[in-house]
């Protein structure tokens, strides 16, 4: 396997030696009451659980699947919110953006940039995420193979870009099904930057609920402990207190009175691995 390059968020590394780094949140701001409710529940388990934690939630929802669908408190209002979780909690932020000019701005409140899996392959957006000097973090599109993200790593570079995620979240597979292929996750980080797993976009039907986006939040878990397994360096899970009631993706979404445990049995899946590893190293 090629040498893979911690990449810094903030104030955490993000490595195969490092304890993990995990994405979470809900999928879109509704309000700082809400946002902060969230994210004060995930820093109390990832205190408690040893993990890296980094606050996300979008300002935007500009790919939704019906033009009338909540999309979010746009850009200003959301990076105001987002600062001011980052300011309450101590937590490093994440939101994903969509053009480039929302870049800079995105860079004063975030500790890392995400790129969605539609926008992968968009060079200027890439080159303005790098220029923020910002950690980015960019999701797999569903319909490249994993050996093609090695352009989105090269761009990103090229740019400037020192710190470097790659996230899988799932491959098309037909119309309004996504698939898992596993072995994206050793393929990218043989580009020498570290994975994410993202657990909760990979169980979405695109247009599942007809003006909506559908999913199964059934195998969230399962898919995780797979990723676990094989060693990814994050984890990417949206979670809510009422996932039902959430304006989007909330047929994915993980209850957040049930986030504990899941990350309990998960952090063990990953342990027993890295045990497995070095006792096979000794």
């Amino acid at each position: 396997m090629a040498p893979n390059y911690p990449a810094g968020i903030g104030p955490y590394r993000c490595g195969s030696d490092q304890p993990l780094v995990w994405i979470a949140g809900p999928c879109v701001l509704e309000s700082q009451s809400g946002a902060l409710e969230i994210a004060e529940e995930l820093q109390r388990v990832a205190q408690l659980l040893g993990v890296q934690l980094v606050f996300k939630a979008s300002f935007d929802k500009a790919n939704r699947t019906s033009g009338d669908a909540f999309r979010g408190p746009g850009l200003t209002e959301g990076l105001r919110i987002l600062a001011e979780v980052g300011r309450e909690t101590g937590l490093p932020v994440t939101t994903d953006i969509h053009e480039p000019s929302q870049a800079a701005a995105a860079g004063e409140v975030c500790d890392l940039l995400q790129v969605p899996a539609f926008l992968a392959r968009q060079t200027d957006l890439l080159t303005a995420a790098a220029g923020t000097g910002k950690a980015v973090n960019v999701k797999k599109a569903q319909f490249m193979a994993p050996d093609d993200m090695r352009h989105v790593v090269n761009k990103l570079t090229e740019a400037g870009c020192a710190n470097i995620l790659l996230t899988e979240r799932g491959t098309f597979f037909g119309y309004g099904r996504l698939v898992n292929d596993m072995r994206a996750i050793p393929q990218m980080q043989e580009l020498g930057v570290p994975v994410v797993f993202d657990a909760t976009h990979s169980v979405q039907e695109p247009g599942g609920l007809g003006g909506a986006t559908g999913g199964n939040r059934a195998m969230v878990e399962p898919l995780a402990r797979a990723a676990m397994a094989l060693g990814a360096e994050g984890l990417f899970t949206e979670t809510h207190p009422d996932p039902d009631q959430s304006p989007s993706d909330g047929a994915n979404m993980l209850p957040l009175a049930e986030i504990e445990d899941v990350m309990r049995r998960l952090l063990a899946i990953r342990q027993a691995t890295a045990n497995l590893v070095e006792t096979h190293c000794d």
